[in-house]
């Protein structure tokens, strides 16, 4: 029998049955779209997650003073008095640093009008800019002549810090605000970089030095945040910045270091390893489903076998051999697993974007997903098409329906052996 001849006889049996057809490849459908919708979604929520890390700075390299141990519970990181401004004044004069930022920051209640808002607040120089990469909608930055040295009380606020107040990015510029109860002009407003996890877009610049005199008690620095010239001198940077502080700090021998240093390579791996474990966590239980689908297919086919021996009997004592009887199973097993794979991808696409909008991830269904999914749905129809088997064996005795007589031979009266 040819290929041809087993497709057209495959899907007329499959027609005949639509409900049990559909069920069958109801399995593979839910599988494969799953599949398709978190591979989407994971691959969305990773690039989101890179732009977030890569929206903080520019081959940014942050150094944390270290954590303050109060009654015996240490503090997070950046809560000891252990960086000052000329420790960052060293910082940026090692090789490989392009420019840097002395940071000072606290929490703080920010009021416009009858809005308020509570937000970071942050001390640091007109350097922050590069540093951090931010650009402005409106307004001007800070100059380390005017704000800086003369310790002016102005401030640059983030986009979302803006819409909290109740402002427009035109309004705010020139309006006046409180920081816990201070009053700043407002001379610029960022533009905004967007991102998961914590908001990047909701804070306050304000000068260094005003911050020290008015808003954080002491003269001491919680981070120097410095740009490197280079990803590719992270590493020496980082160690020449080690060398550096343990030598003004007085730290010999193995003593635990009173700082520390992150990187965004650091960030970015830490990023995208999480991801990636979220993702092969979520494929897995798609996996699963995939599975569950191919022993429905099987166990249909075992029964499709039990139930049509009439028909298989018929064809072999027509002349059909055994592998042509394998290759009808087959064939209609391959249609079903196909088949649910196809709308099951499209389901998925679908899916992906719907799912996208719903976590505000920019996610959409790849050709290499689609991929994957389709392939994984033919291995997991592979009970099916293994169990296809049976159909080219002989019904054993006593099973399956018993013959029915004809309607002649049921006529026909047959002598007693007793009787002849």
């Amino acid at each position: 029998m040819s290929l041809f001849e087993a497709l057209r006889l495959a899907l007329r049996r499959l027609s005949v049955n639509k409900l049990r057809t559909a069920l069958t490849a109801l399995g593979v459908i839910i599988g494969v779209a799953a599949v398709v919708a978190l591979l989407g979604v994971g691959d969305g929520a990773r690039t989101q997650l890179t732009q977030g890390v890569a929206s903080l700075g520019t081959n940014l390299v942050s150094v944390q003073a270290g954590a303050a141990t109060t009654g015996g519970v240490r503090g997070a990181a950046g809560t000891a008095t252990t960086l000052t401004t000329d420790d960052a004044t060293a910082i940026g004069g090692l090789p490989g640093v392009s420019a840097f930022a002395p940071e000072v920051s606290t929490n703080a209640l920010v009021v416009r009008g009858q809005s308020n808002t509570t937000t970071t607040v942050t001390g640091t120089t007109a350097a922050e800019s590069q540093v951090r990469g931010y650009t402005l909608q409106v307004g001007t930055f800070m100059s380390s002549l005017l704000e800086y040295d003369r310790k002016l009380p102005v401030a640059v606020l983030g986009p979302t810090t803006v819409t909290d107040l109740g402002l427009t990015p035109a309004s705010a510029v020139g309006s006046s605000v409180k920081i816990n109860g201070i009053p700043f002009t407002v001379i610029g407003v960022t533009q905004p970089k967007g991102g998961g996890g914590i908001n990047p877009d909701d804070y306050v610049l304000v000068p260094l030095t005003t911050a020290a005199d008015r808003l954080v008690a002491g003269g001491t620095l919680r981070s120097v945040s410095l740009s490197v010239s280079d990803p590719s001198v992270t590493t020496f940077v980082s160690a020449e910045i080690t060398a550096l502080l343990r030598q003004r700090h007085g730290i010999a021998g193995t003593a635990q270091d009173d700082f520390s240093i992150v990187s965004q390579d650091q960030l970015l791996a830490v990023a995208d390893q999480q991801a990636s474990i979220i993702s092969n966590f979520l494929i897995g239980i798609a996996a699963i489903a995939l599975l569950i689908g191919g022993i429905g297919i099987a166990n249909t086919m075992l029964v499709a076998v039990r139930e049509r021996t009439r028909e298989i009997g018929t064809r072999k004592a027509i002349g059909a051999r055994q592998r042509d009887l394998r290759l009808q199973f087959l064939v209609e097993a391959v249609l079903v697993t196909i088949g649910g794979a196809i709308v099951g991808a499209v389901i998925g696409a679908i899916a992906t974007s719907l799912v996208g909008r719903a976590i505000n991830v920019s996610a959409h269904a790849s050709l290499t997903g689609v991929g994957i999914a389709v392939a994984a749905a033919r291995r997991g129809g592979h009970p099916g098409r293994l169990l296809a088997g049976p159909a080219g064996r002989p019904a054993r005795p006593g099973r399956g329906p018993p013959a029915r007589m004809t309607s002649s031979q049921q006529g026909e009266k047959r002598p007693c052996p007793s009787h002849p």
